[in-house]
């Protein structure tokens, strides 16, 4: 159960509201999921994520698919169940097949032991890895 709970469009205030139609609307959906329910008690928290949310989740240099495959990647690095199943939904729905699912897993688990054995050697950068003055 959410903390301080969710709140519910009927229970919601006009400005939470106007963040909810707005979701909805974006994601072509006649509900808003829990998440957004849940930190909507701070109408400002809830305005600035969804916000946030959207610009860094459109359309750019990195495909959507891509987009959602990394937010997989670091909730499995944090351990979010709630952002692990959210993500794996959305990124599923934009073509993530079981086959990609298994090796985006397979890098994360790598990704995360190598850096844990990095950080425990306390590993010096590479000359060849560091940023070299233009």
């Amino acid at each position: 159960m959410a903390t301080l709970g969710l709140i519910e469009y009927n229970e919601a205030s006009p400005e939470v509201r106007a963040v909810y139609d707005n979701i909805m609307a974006t994601r072509k959906t006649d509900w808003v999921n829990n998440f957004w329910k849940a930190i909507a008690h701070d109408p400002a928290t809830l305005k600035r994520t969804w916000e946030d949310m959207k610009e860094v989740m459109a359309p750019g240099a990195l495909d959507a698919l891509t987009k959602e495959m990394i937010y997989v990647a670091v909730s499995v690095s944090n351990q979010c169940a709630y952002c692990i199943a959210s993500h794996t939904v959305s990124a599923r729905k934009k073509g993530m097949t079981d086959q990609m699912f298994k090796e985006l897993m397979a890098v994360v688990g790598m990704a995360n032991e190598t850096n844990r054995l990095v950080a425990g050697y306390q590993v010096e950068i590479d000359e060849q890895f560091k940023p070299q003055n233009q």
